[in-house]
């Protein structure tokens, strides 16, 4: 058996983050072969993972990558803020926005069976199952949504609090408005639109909106009068929920969608906003 040694041990450590406690242990039974060591490390994470699956995941952090073709989106899950707020964690969030963007996986399950762009020997569930080892919480990438862009439009991305909210605005009429949308993105963090228009407002709360505004119109009103009254304040409740026709926050002048259209009308464009996320 070959003798582990403090430096081989120590290499062990700055390869992996493992404790030496555990370093010392894979490298006596790998009888001293470092590589070997690492290897029943990561099987070793990937139990010690599965344990620690049931555990509640309520932190995080959403990362975003993104180059002239698409951007990728992740949610990573951690159990505590405290280790979101680690380097390790961040970089790894990072590392998987890298891997997703350079893939473009369909969606979360897809991208945990495809095999790492950085570490080709193993899954995208392994890397996050050494991760759960390294850090000692349960890990987990909940959510991966990939954006292609089409061209001709603009695309603006805006992280809040550290990764707590991303929101994603697209503008079609110019692919040299990525400004005005990454605005228009930090507009959709501040207001939380669920809709991008009232047409996208599905019938179901369209009527039970229309059901609270009859209860608010006092009964001496006349029909007609009351038809109005309700129409009104239906109106008004799908505006608070709809991108477009919400007060643009840098300007509650005006609305999202009339903004758009007059920053199109200064520079001779037709810019409309046609898509939008918020996680």
């Amino acid at each position: 058996m070959s003798k582990v040694t403090p430096q081989m041990i120590k290499e062990l450590r700055e390869r992996t983050s493992v404790g030496m406690g555990k370093c010392k242990q894979a490298l006596e039974k790998a009888d001293g072969d470092v590589e070997k060591a690492i290897e029943l490390l990561r099987k070793e994470g990937l139990s010690s993972a599965a344990k620690k699956e049931g555990r509640e995941t309520k932190e995080g952090m959403i990362c975003f990558a993104e180059n002239d073709e698409a951007i990728a989106i992740v949610d990573i899950r951690a159990e505590t803020d405290f280790v979101t707020q680690n380097d390790l964690f961040k970089d790894f969030a990072k590392q998987m926005a890298d891997e997703a963007l350079k893939t473009c996986p369909k969606d979360a399950a897809a991208f945990l069976e495809q095999k790492s762009q950085a570490e080709p020997e193993h899954t995208i569930n392994e890397v996050r199952a050494h991760m759960v080892q390294r850090i000692g919480e349960n890990i987990q990438i909940e959510r991966v949504k990939v954006i292609k862009k089409d061209k001709g439009h603009s695309y603006g991305v805006y992280s809040h609090m550290g990764g707590q909210i991303l929101c994603m605005a697209e503008i079609s009429g110019s692919d040299k408005v990525s400004d005005l949308a990454r605005n228009i993105a930090m507009h959709i963090a501040a207001e939380a639109p669920e809709y991008l228009d009232h047409s996208e407002v599905p019938e179901e709360i369209v009527k039970k909106e229309e059901e609270i505004a009859k209860s608010q119109v006092p009964g001496n009103k006349p029909p007609e009068i009351a038809k109005n009254i309700v129409t009104g304040k239906v109106r008004a409740a799908l505006d608070q929920i709809s991108l477009l026709k919400q007060k643009y926050v840098k300007d509650p002048s005006t609305t999202v969608e009339k903004f758009v259209a007059a920053e199109g009308k200064t520079m001779g464009s037709d810019l409309k906003v046609v898509s939008f996320m918020r996680w």
